[in-house]
Parts: structure tokens; sequence; C-alpha cells
């Protein structure tokens, strides 16, 4: 029996603003023409996938060097030291933690987050050290330090892929390089982490299988929206609208937001029916 709780994160306009656009911008690079008139007619006419589409336009600019040179694995570490994030991001992990070993101290609440963002940018931002394990899209570099080619891609449901991993208990350095350990058969009754025992927080597309799958075997999916750009909040009323997730909210986390409040209470919530099956299970 699980005594585990997941709380898995999506990460961008979901705990910080787009981080990809933020680092473009700070490279000077027009991100409005980048994302309509670069990306865009790759997903429109040429059928692209939009992940692979927008890393392939990150390698062209970085190839064409016209603003600052090569794209480097330094510039994107440097970005994630400095991004911004939501109000009340830094402070949630330790929150949540507390509000879980107060009342159910035997109960484990972890962290993770798979997002279609960038390796090298979210792995060095100052929450990295919260999530037991993270998975994003990642690059490979070239002779010139530049990025080169996209070695990993983390979009809709490839991010299942690492749902199925903390459902199974593949996390963690002992992992790494073993991308067929995902498909091992572990029992019911042995599984670390079982879905009705997960959490998922995304805004986006990419999202929506994580809050199919995981709403749909009992867990908790709130759907959140970047409250500086209330443009996108009517794409994610959808969410709601077709059964996607369990609530929507701002993307807020400081103690007096809705959606901390409603975290709060489903991981205690969680931990809650985790001890009295425990109690049950010893009879």
């Amino acid at each position: 029996m699980s005594d585990v709780i997941a709380l898995v994160f999506d990460f961008d306009d979901t705990l910080a603003p787009d981080s990809t656009t933020g680092f473009l911008e700070s490279l000077g690079v027009d991100t409005a023409a980048f994302w309509k008139d670069s990306v865009g007619p790759l997903l429109s006419d040429e059928d692209w996938d939009p992940v692979p589409a927008y890393l392939y336009r990150m390698i062209e600019l970085s190839r064409a060097g016209a603003h600052g040179g090569p794209i480097t694995q330094e510039k994107l570490r440097d970005w994630g030291r400095r991004l911004p994030l939501h109000d009340g991001v830094t402070t949630l992990f330790q929150r949540l933690r507390h509000a879980v070993r107060a009342t159910h101290p035997k109960v484990q609440l972890e962290f993770y987050l798979i997002s279609s963002g960038i390796g090298d940018v979210v792995r060095n931002t100052p929450i990295a050290h919260e999530f037991t394990d993270i998975w994003a899209s990642e690059f490979a570099y070239g002779e010139d330090g530049g990025i080169a080619f996209a070695r990993r891609l983390v979009s809709f449901t490839d991010k299942t892929r690492y749902i199925f991993q903390i459902q199974k208990g593949i996390i963690g350095a002992e992992f790494r390089g073993k991308p067929f350990e995902v498909n091992r058969k572990v029992p019911a009754d042995r599984l670390r982490v079982p879905l009705r025992q997960m959490v998922f927080v995304g805004d986006g597309y990419t999202d929506i299988p994580c809050f199919s799958l995981i709403r749909g075997q009992g867990g908790y999916a709130f759907g959140v929206w970047d409250p500086r750009h209330k443009d996108k909040r009517s794409r994610a009323w959808g969410f709601i609208e077709e059964g996607r997730v369990s609530n929507l909210n701002q993307a807020r986390y400081d103690d007096n937001a809705e959606l901390y409040q409603l975290l709060e209470v489903a991981v205690t919530s969680l931990a809650n029916g985790i001890t009295l099956n425990a109690r049950a299970y010893r009879g």
C-alpha cells in the first residue's frame, strides 16, 4: 500500500510566465514574430508538431548568430536562474509539505515537473531542488557550444509517459539512460504512486492527456491561466466545459490564493484517505 502523494506540475504559464518567450526576449528577439511568422507556418502549412517546431526555429536562430551569437547551454542556464516565477511559488512546496506533515506525518508528499519547455532552463530555476524529478525537452549542443539538435521532446501524450514513470517509481538518477524501463509491468499492489494519489496542475493543450488520465483514475486535475494574459482564460475555460479538469484558477500560489487553498485541500484529503486505508488494512 502506497503512502506517497505526487503533485505534478507543468512549468510554462503554470509556475512561471512562458520561459521560452522570456528567454528569446532577453536576447532581443521579436517574439511575436517568432511565434506567429516563424513557428506558425510550420504548424499550419507543413504539419509540424508544436514542440519540435519551436525547438527547430530556435536552432535556426542560434546558427544565424544574429542575437548575440549561438544559444549556448550557459545562456539557457543563466536565464533559468533569472526568470520570474508566479506569486507564491517559491514557498509553495514548503507550505504544502507542512500541511500534510501536520496531520498525516507518515504520508510523503513529492513534487514533479513535466514540461514542454527547455530542460536546461527549468533545471536551473530557484525551485528546481524541490522536485523529486524533472522531465523537459532537451537540446544537444554542437562544436561551437550552440544548440544543434533536439534530443528529447516532451509534448502531449509524451507527458503521460512520465506520469507512468512516477506511478511505477521509475524516477531519479538510477533510471537515466534507461528509456525502456517505463514499459516494465508492475503489479497494481506494488505501484509506488497510484494515479488516484496524484494531482496534476497545468495550463495548456499539451497537458490535456495528463488531465484526462489522472482525473479519469480518481486523482485531481487543476487547470490554471496566467493572470497577466487574460486572453488565455477563455482557452483554459474549455478544459472545464470538456470535463478535463477539476477546477480552473489563476496561477497564483500565495496563502490567500484560491488555487493554493484548493491544492492544500486536495493533498490533505488524499493523505487522509491513505491514512484511513492503512488503518483498515491493518485491521
